[in-house]
Order: C-alpha cells, then structure tokens, then sequence
C-alpha cells in the first residue's frame, strides 16, 4: 500500500515510538506509518513462534492505543468525530536508511519522528531524510541540548538552500530536537506540586488542566485562569478519570462563554491555572546568596555566644553602678579586663578587683569559644562547597530520588518554579549532583532503600516524594517506606513496565485511599509533545477533558481571518477556539518555540504572557497569541480541512 500525501512517519526502537504514534493516530486523527526493528526473539515470543511482520509491533501499539483511551476516553468521537482511527501500517527495517524512508514515503510525507535511543541513528536519518524532502518536518529526539541546537541550524539551513528562490521564513519546514528527559520533566514537576500530569508549557509557564467542583458542593470552588470546560460529571476519582460515559448527563461543554457558565452552577468545571511554587515559610529556605548564619554555626555555639555576650554586659552594667562614670567608659574597662590588656587593680577597691578577676574569668571561656566558632565556621564553608546537608527544621518540601537524566531535569523545573527540594542518590558523580550543588539543594548520598536514608531527607516533614531511579523495585520499595511514615504524602513513582505500574497504583491506591498516588513512565509523559512538535511548532500540547480533547497552540495573528483585526471578546467561539494570552514581547525577541524549556543560561527567565486580556482589545497582524481549541476549531482558524 502506498502512502498518502500528508502522513506522518515514526521510526524508533523503543516504547516512545509506539506512544507517539498512538497519541498522533488517536488524538490528533492523523494517518501514520510506524517503522520499528524486526522482531526479535525474546521470552514472550519465540523466534520461531511464526508470528507475522509487525506483529509484536500491533499488538503492543493496540496495548499503547487503548491506554490513551482509557485515559482521555474515547479519542475517536472527539469533536463530534465518529468512525475508528485508520489502520496503521507498520514497516520493520534494521536501520531507517534511505531504501527505507523511501518505501514508508518520505518524499510525500508532512512530518518525521526519529526516536530511536541511538543519537548518531537519529541524526543519520535526519539528514537522509532532509536531503530526500527538503520541506518535511523533523523531530528529533536528542538528548544533547547544544549539539540539538546547531542540528536544526544545519538541518533548516538546508532546507533553505535546496528549495531555490524560497526565504527561511515561506519555507514550510521546519526542525525541533526534543530530549525525552526535557518533555517528561514538567509534567513530573507538576505532579510533585499539584497531582497532576495535565499540564502545558508556554514560555516556562506551567499551565494545568484542574477540576473544580460546583458552587455550594462544599468545596473549594476558586476560579483559575480561565474556565476550559464544563463536566458532565462532577464525581473525583482519585484514578484520574474525569467524567462518566454513562452517567446519562450531558456531555463535557468545552470552551463555553460566560452565559453558559453562570446558567450550569451545579456542573464541575475544568479551569486553567498557573503552576507555581508554595511561598518560603520558616525552615524552608534551601538555596540564597549567602550561607546562614544558623547553617554556619551550631545551635550549642550560638547559645554559648549569647551567654557570653550577656556576661560581659552584666559586668560593664556592674562596673558602671560601682565605679561610677560614663556608660561606654565602664564598658570599655570592662572590654580590656576580658581580653587581658588592662593593667591589674591591684591598689583599687574591692569591687573593682572582684570585678577585673570575673571578667578575665570570661575571657578565659571565650577562647575556647571562638576556637570552636572557627572550626565550625571552616567545616560549614567545606560543605557549602561540596554537598548541603537538609536544614533543619525542613518542611513543605519535595523528597527527590535520583539525579540521572531524568531526576536532573525534573530538579532544575522545581527549583525554577521555587519549589524546596531534597535530593537522594547513591552514586556521588550522578550526573546531577553537579547541579544541585550549584544550586545549593540539599543532598544525601546513599541507597535509599537502607534505614536511614530517607529519614535524613526529612521524608516524615515532606510534601512529596519523586521516586525517579532507574530502577522500579527501588521505586516501589522508597513508596512504600515513605507511605508508613507518611500516610498522606503525594508520591509519584517513575515505573517502566506499564501492567506493573498498573497493579502497584491500584493496590496503593486501594490501601491509601486519602492519598494521591500516582505512577508514571517517562515515554507517556513524553509522548504529547513530540507528538505536538510534529503537528508544527503553533501547538504547545493536548489536554483530555472526559472524552474530548482540547489543543493549545501559539498562533501569529497574521493572515488568520478569524483573528486579525478582531477584538479579544469578537476572536472567541464558544465550543471551537478561545484566545487565551497574548504574547508581549517584541517580535525579534520573542522564542520560536514556546512549548520549549527556557533556555539553561544561568539568567532567570519571565514569561512575556499577558492572561487578563480586555475583550475590548484589538488583534493586529504582529501579535501572536495562545488559544485553546477543539481539533475542527483549530483546523478552522488555520484554514485546514479535518480528515
């Protein structure tokens, strides 16, 4: 079967491919040929069990596909849409070289992912694939940032130069490098601060998807940003399925105005909200320009210093009332007894003789005192140089286990939203000790699964415990230590195979019904933003509302009829599109990518994001906005045709 023009092709080796060709087939309804290694023997399937070409590959997409439906519901109705998802088809190949990209259509395809765990494949196959369509679309999944930055420099310079007569700015190409580590590390920042992976970055912001219940239920009923949608459903599984499709309400009303809002009180709602750290109370300071002055001296020498302090100024007080004098006279006198450089009164009077003998006294204890003081004053700069130990007195504060490539992410996303972390790792050169030390986060070095560990992190004062080794009984095993200590402690666990974090969520969840838990793997948090970069860079990710899903995408206002020159309240359409933020910032400076994580320079980044818009306010051809949209309104304000 030959492809048809406007497919997308997938190529990895790994679980990341066959959710990402899932996410795109049944959320975003786009036609995808899958290309994977032959199957190779392993203890589930023989090698000579017979099994057809792509077999294992099917089955485990079917596993992946009706994962994201359970989740979102049923991805095939979205929008109003009827009908199953197209079938995939699915091409084995050792290597994507140029025989096979051309027999999975690449010189008519619109889009490309290379997510194979290989980086030199990756890039191998990216410029066969440029040099065979020079205006399709790449993704590509590195992990090198910098060596990420100057391949889609390369890569979109030659699609320039092999289209004549055509400027970087019409070509329709484009190229994004995404690490795995980068996409997954908000959604597990999020779930750390909020409980939730629904979430979506636009310009460092963490906006997220929350459910709130009706006016006059009880609960808490705040409003966010703005209101998403309203349920149809207003029941809270702490599971994480919103809605029921056999409640026989209504179904979700996504993007409504302000009319149908105020005519459904008794319906929950889906509203958006900023991600933001908790405020830095007493005990939680883990990172300042400067060392403390309680971290810098122990509590014993601190005590023993005001003891001494008080001593002298009793005995400046005392030699004042009995000698006489000025205040600050007696106070010098007394000042040159404690340190020995006055001369002995040894014609005085009694008073002052007793007086001279109990202030050097003091002196002879403040000698030892500051030896002390210097001691610990050095041992505190060592460490402040090397590795922080937690403060004591921590509370409110995020228990992180393991610095790889993943926990060294997800770290700098909590520190950048000012989230207090402690951080756990056994291997002292992880590849993210580095950066906490430059952060200066507490670290423990040690097996987290010893006695003690996780004691010293302050796990029983702690908000929330991430659990992101590589190693899943590790994992489990911290959870489940964490969970007797803490019974209502937010735990996220970073689980490879799917039918484990299955059975280990259900049984926590069932034992620990007050607590949120929740088990993620780093290919499904992945998986929307690939998926999003390879429907062009406007869309920033996807958020399931019941059974229907909602898109955000950057648009530039420019030659969008149903935008330019309209006012913010006339450019809505309730249940198709609503503009949400308007970009602010100049049209050189602004980021081309704003799904993308801040760049890592060392420079605190603000989001140019203005969310109160007027409706009064007028869209001009310059501005670039972010919407929220259904699939067909989004396709609408693009001027696409939905297949």
């Amino acid at each position: 079967m030959r492809p048809s023009t406007g497919h997308m092709l997938v190529s990895g080796d790994d679980a990341l491919a066959h959710r990402l060709a899932a996410e795109l087939r049944d959320v975003y309804r786009q036609q995808v040929t899958l290309l994977v290694p032959p199957s190779r023997s392993s203890p589930g399937l023989p090698a000579d069990s017979g099994a057809p070409s792509g077999g294992r590959a099917l089955a485990l997409l079917g596993r992946v596909s009706a994962g994201i439906v359970r989740t979102g519901g049923n991805r095939a109705a979205a929008d109003g849409e009827g009908g199953r998802p197209n079938e995939m088809p699915v091409l084995e190949t050792h290597d994507p070289d140029d025989d096979a990209l051309r027999e999975a259509g690449v010189e008519t395809a619109q889009a490309l992912a290379l997510v194979h765990e290989n980086d030199e494949t990756n890039i191998r196959a990216a410029l066969t694939a440029r040099r065979l369509n020079p205006r399709l679309r790449l993704v590509i999944r590195l992990y090198n940032r910098k060596l990420g930055q100057h391949l889609e420099e390369l890569l979109d310079q030659a699609a320039v130069l092999a289209v004549p007569g055509m400027a970087a700015d019409d070509i329709d190409s484009s190229t994004t490098v995404l690490s795995d580590a980068d996409t997954a590390a908000p959604a597990l920042a999020a779930t750390a601060v909020t409980g939730t992976s629904k979430i979506v970055q636009a310009d460092g912001l963490l906006l997220r998807a929350a459910e709130r219940p009706p006016p006059g239920s009880g609960g808490l009923a705040e409003p966010g940003l703005c209101t998403l949608a309203l349920l149809s459903s207003t029941s809270s599984d702490p599971g994480g399925v919103e809605g029921s499709e056999d409640s026989g309400s209504a179904g979700p009303l996504l993007l409504p105005d302000d009319r149908a809002v105020a005519a459904a009180p008794r319906r929950g709602r889906i509203v958006l909200e900023a991600v933001t750290g908790p405020e830095a109370g007493p005990g939680s300071r883990l990172s300042g320009p400067a060392l403390p002055f309680r971290e810098l001296f122990s509590r014993r020498v601190r005590w023993s210093f005001a003891g001494v302090a008080t001593a002298v100024a009793a005995l400046a007080v005392a030699s004042w009332l009995t000698g006489g004098g000025h205040p600050l006279h007696a106070a010098y006198i007394t000042l040159l007894d404690l340190f020995a450089i006055n001369d002995p009164a040894v014609d005085g009077e009694t008073d002052r003789q007793i007086l001279q003998l109990l202030t050097g006294l003091v002196g002879l204890l403040l000698l030892p005192l500051l030896v002390a003081a210097v001691l610990e004053a050095l041992s505190s700069f060592r460490s402040a140089t090397a590795l922080r130990r937690p403060p004591r007195g921590l509370a409110g504060h995020v228990v992180l286990l393991g610095l790889g490539k993943i926990g060294t992410r997800v770290l700098g996303r909590l520190r950048e939203i000012g989230i207090p972390v402690v951080c756990v790792e056994n291997d002292p050169e992880a590849r993210g000790v580095a950066l906490a030390r430059r952060l200066r986060v507490p670290v423990i070095i040690g097996d987290v699964t010893q006695e003690g560990v996780l004691d010293a992190a302050r796990i029983h004062r702690a908000h929330a415990l991430l659990a992101l080794t590589s190693s899943d009984t590790t994992n489990l095993e911290a959870a489940l230590y964490a969970r007797s200590i803490a019974s209502d402690l937010r735990v996220a666990l970073r689980l490879y195979d799917d039918d484990f974090a299955t059975a280990v969520y259900r049984t926590l969840r069932a034992a620990h019904p007050g607590a949120l838990t929740r088990s993620r793997s780093v290919t499904s948090l992945s998986a929307p933003a690939f998926a999003g970069a390879m429907m062009g860079r406007q869309v920033l990710g996807a958020i399931s509302v019941e059974r229907r899903v909602l898109l955000f995408a950057a648009l530039e206002v420019a030659e969008l009829p149903r935008l330019e020159g309209h006012t913010i309240a006339e450019a809505r359409r309730p249940g198709m599109w609503r503009v949400l933020a308007l970009d602010m910032a100049a049209p050189g400076d602004r980021r081309p990518d704003l799904s993308a994580a801040p760049p890592d320079d060392g420079a605190e980044h603000t989001s140019g994001l203005l969310f109160d818009l007027h409706p009064g306010h007028l869209l001009r051809p310059g501005d670039r906005v972010v919407v929220a949209a259904t699939r067909r309104g989004l396709a609408e304000l693009l001027g696409h045709r939905t297949r």
